[in-house]
């Protein structure tokens, strides 16, 4: 499994397994029904702490993205269904607002994030976002 985990960073390692694995799953590198690696076969893979790697699985199926079944794994989750469309726009604004603060304090105007946002999202579309 690809993942870019950096140790120096301030991001703890979980929260960049988290990250990293939505980003594999948004870009359909792995797909509903997809069987995970288990804790200690990523472990391994990664020289990670096991519980580094079940407290990223935790969460990553508290959000959804992933399910365990017993006896037979875990697995990447289907996407899910817009329950409160109103709820997750204010999610995803919050986090909008947070990377205008950003763009403002290193000097991007409005042409500039426009340009950079529809970049991005060309990208994103270019590598295989859904």
């Amino acid at each position: 499994m690809w993942l870019d985990l950096n140790p120096r960073s301030s991001t703890p390692i979980y929260q960049q397994l988290v990250d990293g694995i939505k980003e594999i799953v948004a870009r359909g590198i792995m797909v509903p029904g997809e069987r995970m690696p288990t804790v200690r076969e990523l472990a391994s893979e990664l020289s990670i702490n096991p519980n580094t790697i079940a407290k990223a699985y935790q969460k990553l199926e508290q959000e959804g993205i992933i399910e365990t079944m017993r006896s037979r794994g875990t697995f990447v989750a289907g996407r899910s269904t817009v329950r409160d469309k109103g709820m997750v726009k204010k999610q995803v604004s919050a986090l909008v607002e947070k990377v205008l603060v950003e763009a403002y304090h290193l000097g991007l105007n409005r042409e500039d994030i426009i340009q950079l946002f529809k970049a991005c999202l060309d990208d994103w579309e270019r590598r295989g976002g859904e």
